[in-house]
């Protein structure tokens, strides 16, 4: 069994978070670390987002702005010297990987020394990221054209993690994050606005395309690849939670359910999700993944259509719409190799 880093690759409100306080129980033999590429995305000079363009002030008070997707991948590269007697546990947004609205992505200026060239070509500059790269298109039915690396990330350092996938339907992941960008909670989460564009589920698709076409070899093994969605995780934790240990090679055991509230656990969770302020308040506020009761309330369209602008407005209500419409088949898509109950 592979004992290789563990890359839970996500979009926003998945319910990745309450996924993360289940490996966080288990210090003994992994070391947790919570969104490190947002960093570098959304504040340092090689900033990807345009979420933050013109704010220097927000920029310089996150404490980020300085960073570069190589100060990332040499921070996970400590981790791993500093924590040798344990596996590295990294959950990440993908899109933190990507230009957003599908804009060819190239790789990091500081990180350039590492590639081979792949995924480099001429170009104009693209924002703050530099010229242009290698933009992986996706063919209708969401297999890679060209199948070469899409992210910012060379793929000797992509190479390194085990991957796992998870997702949640756009009809509740939307409306969650579209939550968080609106008072009272914009003013927690520093973020002001709604971006289509960073739902994620595009960039997962044609993330998971690539890592399944590299087929990464491990001592003469393929690593199994997972896709877990956040409906099955709810409805049977303790099933897909055993399963997944099984598919990584973690060894498992039933109290890494509930983490109570004890000092240590909580600290540890605030502490890995303090930048992050308003987006997992409910993870902190739980003490344990048990199963959902009734599973999720399936609406038809008009009813949702009629729930968002209860609660959100009409205007806001459509563009929450248009964008789970927009996302919906990318879901589909990663939810047929989804991990079986």
């Amino acid at each position: 069994m592979s004992n290789k880093p563990i890359f839970v690759a996500t979009h926003p409100r998945a319910c990745s978070t309450a996924f993360e306080r289940v490996f966080m129980t288990r210090p003994d033999i992994l070391h947790c670390v919570h969104e490190p590429f947002g960093d570098a995305f959304y504040y340092g000079p090689e900033r990807l987002s345009p979420r933050f363009e013109d704010d220097e002030e927000g920029r310089q008070k996150s404490g980020f702005a300085q960073v570069t997707y190589k100060d990332v991948v040499d921070a996970l590269e400590k981790d791993i010297e500093d924590n040798k007697e344990k596996r590295l546990f990294i959950k990440d947004i993908i899109y933190y990987l990507f230009s957003p609205d599908k804009k060819p992505t190239n790789i990091a200026p500081s990180l350039r020394h590492l590639d081979n060239s792949e995924n480099l070509t001429n170009g104009s500059t693209n924002g703050t990221n530099g010229s242009n790269g290698y933009s992986n298109g996706s063919s209708t039915n969401g297999t890679s054209q060209n199948n070469k690396n899409p992210t910012t990330l060379p793929t000797s350092i992509l190479s390194k993690f085990h991957y796992t996938f998870l997702i949640r339907h756009p009809r509740r992941a939307i409306p969650s994050y579209y939550r968080c960008t609106i008072p009272p909670l914009d003013a927690i989460t520093g973020f002001y606005e709604f971006l289509p564009s960073e739902a994620g589920y595009t960039e997962l698709r044609r993330f998971f395309d690539y890592i399944v076409h590299q087929s990464h070899i491990v001592d003469g093994q393929k690593i199994k690849i997972t896709v877990v969605d956040a409906d099955d995780l709810l409805d049977h934790p303790a099933e897909i939670i055993e399963r997944y240990c099984n598919d990584v090679g973690i060894p498992y055991d039933a109290g890494m359910l509930k983490w109570g509230d004890s000092e240590d656990g909580q600290q540890r969770a605030k502490d890995a999700f303090e930048k992050w302020k308003g987006f997992h308040e409910d993870a902190l506020g739980s003490t344990e993944l048990r199963p959902r009761v009734g599973g999720p309330k399936i609406l038809s369209e008009e009813e949702e259509n009629k729930q968002w602008a209860e609660k959100y407005g009409e205007k806001a209500a459509r563009m929450i719409r248009q964008c789970v419409d927009d996302n919906v088949a990318d879901y589909e898509y990663l939810k047929q190799w989804a991990m079986k109950v």
